[in-house]
């Protein structure tokens, strides 16, 4: 089944709704009253509408397969809820929801029991909800669809847009109890409207976890600790050093692919993901969002972490195979002639692969690479960072374009006389013609 965009965003909101019905009951069933679910004001759990639109891109093609289906939605659905746990912790300071007090939860944020449940939603809707709900859909008219599409959206983006205002509310009176600066307590005082006061307390409701008292008493505690603390570049997990392992990933990882392919096939050929330099996106974002998600499970044992590198890094290469598959209309790998495959996309030896990769990035790699990185003078490696953020944006760009150029001429979307009017069309045939871009991208197969 395919979707558009159209389909894609009456998803959103009809999970969005659906899954804020199902948080209220459960609220009312275990707490005997109703208490609003939902981040945002409106009756709706985006969490639930996002997981529902990553199946619809990500798992058609599994429909046909019940147990790769269940699988496939269990760990995408897990990886938007541990990841948006943990980004709202980051905001809260505390978790919003946590099930430290289930069996087999990681750091609370996600438990088997739970993403099991999700491998089931993921089955009900792409076999059975979807192409009756989609088909009701297509019966209401056109102009009354776009007309309820777009007002959703408006309504939706000032309500995130008013949520976020009123946490902003409550991290600046955090803060003010704590005594910071004075113009903090003034932003404070302007936030501080009945709006603002209402919001707090339905999010403080519907969770009852965010204490201000606690987030002023860790924001103290940061406040001294970064006092105390010497400066040092990078330090921990953050953003800085995130950045660093990508490009240091890309790189490796490029390196390694080359030799590996020189090694098995006698052919020296290009692994590079960009046209400017040794990179590989794919291994630079798996080194990047493998430290992300396994940094506080890295003193676990070796075989935890291979089992989770060995789920997470074949569900990785899968969904960057389907996102280059519909962006591109290029396919870059092709596991088909592998023992157990899925779909061509991944295969059960590669994803060991990925396991093995965790175990020594985690526990050999990343120590060593984690040091040097925060051996660099503070100041001089924000400028180094800022500087790759920028040349790798400018690279991804270029590299998309030629690669929709090269795409345009093999499947006949392109014309000489389009060619000849568009100013970036000759420069995209003149600087990559399909000769550098063969090279660069040798397994490169175009499809529908």
């Amino acid at each position: 089944m395919i979707y558009s965009f159209t389909d894609l965003v009456w998803l959103f909101f009809v999970y969005s709704f659906a899954g804020w019905c199902m948080e209220v009951c459960y609220a009312a069933f275990s707490r005997r009253r109703f208490v609003n679910r939902g981040f945002v004001n409106s009756p709706l759990c985006p969490i639930y509408g996002f997981s529902a639109v990553l199946f619809a891109i990500f798992l058609p093609e599994l429909t046909g397969n019940l147990f790769f289906l269940f699988l496939g939605g269990m760990l995408l659905a897990t990886i938007v809820e541990y990841t948006t746990g943990m980004l709202m912790e980051r905001i809260f300071r505390k978790k919003l929801w946590d099930y430290s007090d289930i069996k087999y939860n990681l750091s609370g944020f996600v438990c088997a029991r739970y993403s099991l449940l999700w491998g089931l939603l993921a089955v009900a809707a792409m076999r059975y909800v979807n192409p009756v709900l989609l088909g009701l859909l297509q019966k209401v008219p056109g102009l009354g669809a776009t007309i309820a599409l777009w007002a959703a959206s408006g309504l939706l983006a000032a309500d995130f847009l008013t949520t976020a205002m009123a946490i902003l509310g409550m991290k600046i009176t955090a803060r003010r109890l704590s005594r910071l600066s004075e113009s903090m307590q003034q932003t404070s005082k302007l936030l501080e409207n009945q709006l603002t006061a209402w919001v707090q307390g339905r999010m403080e409701k519907a969770f009852p976890s965010i204490d201000r008292e606690i987030i002023a008493e860790k924001l103290r505690e940061e406040s001294e600790r970064s006092k105390a603390a010497p400066r040092v570049f990078a330090q921990g997990c953050c953003f800085y050093k995130l950045v660093c392992l990508f490009f240091i990933g890309a790189f490796l990882g490029d390196i390694t692919e080359t030799i590996f392919c020189l090694m098995t096939t006698g052919v020296l050929m290009s692994r590079s993901s960009v046209v400017y330099g040794p990179f590989s996106i794919v291994w630079g974002l798996g080194c990047a969002l493998l430290t992300l998600f396994l940094y506080r499970y890295r003193n676990k044992s070796d075989g935890y972490i291979f089992a989770a590198g060995t789920l997470l890094g074949g569900m990785y290469e899968y969904v960057c195979s389907v996102f280059t598959e519909l962006v591109f209309g290029t396919v870059f790998w092709d596991y088909s002639g592998f023992a157990f495959n899925l779909g061509g996309r991944i295969n059960l030896l590669y994803c060991f692969f990925w396991g093995i990769a965790a175990v020594v990035w985690l526990k050999i790699i990343y120590p060593r690479l984690s040091g040097l990185i925060e051996r660099l003078p503070v100041r001089a490696g924000r400028i180094l960072c800022n500087c790759l953020i920028v040349f790798m944006i400018f690279n991804m760009a270029v590299s998309s374009l030629a690669l929709a150029r090269y795409t345009q001429r093999h499947t006949g979307g392109a014309s000489d006389a389009v060619s000849d009017e568009n100013p970036l069309a000759v420069f995209l045939d003149e600087r990559f013609p399909d000769q550098r871009m063969e090279r660069i991208y040798p397994n490169a197969k175009l499809v529908d």
